[in-house]
C-alpha cells in the first residue's frame, strides 16, 4: 500500500457540517485518506477535518458528517421556546 497521504474530493467541502458523534459543528476543510495506526501495521482511514468556530480543526470519520441546514441553536435560545 501507499505510504502518501492523499487528499479527496467530497461534496460537502467547505460547507457547514455537524459530527454525529459528537455533535460539534463547523466547516469542512478537507478529507485525507490517512493511516491512522501507530503499530507497524497500516490502517488507513478517510477523516474529515472540521474547523470549529473558534478555528481549531479537529478530526472524525467521513462516514460521521452530516450537512448543517439550519443555524447553530443556543441553549438559551432552546430554554426560550420551552417556556412560552
Amino acid at each position: 500500500m501507499a505510504d502518501r497521504y492523499e487528499y479527496l474530493p467530497h461534496r460537502l467541502l467547505r460547507c457547514r457540517v455537524r459530527d454525529i458523534a459528537s455533535g460539534v459543528e463547523g466547516e469542512l476543510m478537507a478529507v485525507i485518506n490517512q493511516n491512522v495506526s501507530d503499530t507497524g501495521v497500516e490502517r488507513w482511514m478517510e477523516l474529515a477535518y472540521i474547523r470549529r468556530d473558534s478555528g481549531r480543526e479537529f478530526t472524525t470519520a467521513v462516514a460521521n458528517i452530516e450537512p448543517v441546514h439550519d443555524q447553530p441553536r443556543t441553549a438559551a435560545g432552546r430554554r426560550d421556546e420551552r417556556s412560552a
